[in-house]
């Protein structure tokens, strides 16, 4: 009996495993196959000219730099205030505490908040302070949304580290603070993981940044100035009845989907070596 059940549950594993790789193959090969057509460089080099959404010439530069800008800033930002509470909650405090689990249940909350809500909330903060749609708006808003991911992204990794691991440094002399640290080394993956969840949910985001970023067809020169992002120029583009301009959005999803894997392979390779480095 428990020979049959682990044959089905393997081939359950593997059913699943195929299926999930079937749909981002068909994916990725659907915007390839409608998005190939209409990329050339000056889709990658120009920012739109007058008319872009109408079919004129032009390009989608000041979006890519936008959203690089944006997701990059955001992320710093992000990683900064996440790793800390969630070292902090998991190595200062108990882990089982009655204070971890507010704070727990307090990211949570904030974990399923739609992303709109959060454009809304930044939205409300610049109009009492009479700021106008910008980078600055649009980078505190996207932090806002991948900080709880962040957060319980490295939680779970730290929650899997061993109790002995942390008790040997302690017993050798160390301080809490070395312990920490030796902690953080060994959760390295896990918080590698984080931020690419965050850069996939961050950089693909419209809702948050319609209402705070704004949009623009230049590139921006200070945090105070409005700024583009592909997402929005994905659906500015598809919002077109021209045949033209749809066609154009699909080059720039498919530049999008680029630009994530990119960021999300050199992540993992500059976190795998400065790990071997730090050996």
């Amino acid at each position: 009996m428990r020979k049959l059940e682990e044959k089905i549950m393997k081939v359950l594993m593997l059913l699943s495993s195929a299926i999930i790789l079937f749909v981002l193959g068909f994916i990725l090969w659907k915007i390839v196959q409608m998005g190939l057509p209409s990329l050339n460089w000056d889709m990658v080099s120009k920012t739109p000219a007058g008319g872009f959404y109408l079919g004129k010439e032009g390009g989608i530069l000041n979006a890519i730099l936008g959203s690089l800008m944006l997701i990059g800033c955001s992320v710093f930002i992000s990683i900064f205030l996440s790793l800390p509470v969630a070292l902090y909650i998991n190595f200062i405090l108990q882990r089982k505490s009655r204070a971890s689990g507010i704070i727990r249940f307090a990211f949570d909350v904030m974990f399923g908040i739609p992303s709109i809500v959060y454009g809304a909330f930044g939205f409300m903060v610049m109009m009492y302070l009479g700021m106008q749609a910008s980078l600055l708006g649009g980078i505190i808003a996207v932090s806002l949304l991948i900080i709880p991911i962040m957060v319980r992204s490295i939680d779970e990794v730290a929650a899997q580290v061993p109790k002995d691991l942390l008790e040997a440094p302690l017993s050798l002399g160390a301080t809490r603070y070395e312990m920490v640290k030796i902690a953080a080394r060994q959760i390295s993956p896990g918080i590698t993981t984080a931020i690419l969840l965050a850069i996939g949910r961050g950089i693909g985001d419209a809702a948050t940044v319609m209402l705070t970023a704004g949009f623009t067809d230049g590139i921006p020169t200070s945090l105070m100035q409005p700024v583009a992002t592909l997402p929005l120029a994905i659906f500015f583009q598809l919002s077109s009845p021209m045949e033209e301009v749809q066609q154009r959005a699909y080059s720039a999803a498919l530049i999008l989907t680029l630009l994530i894997l990119i960021l999300s392979f050199s992540t993992r390779y500059f976190s795998r070596k400065f790990s071997k480095t730090r050996i």
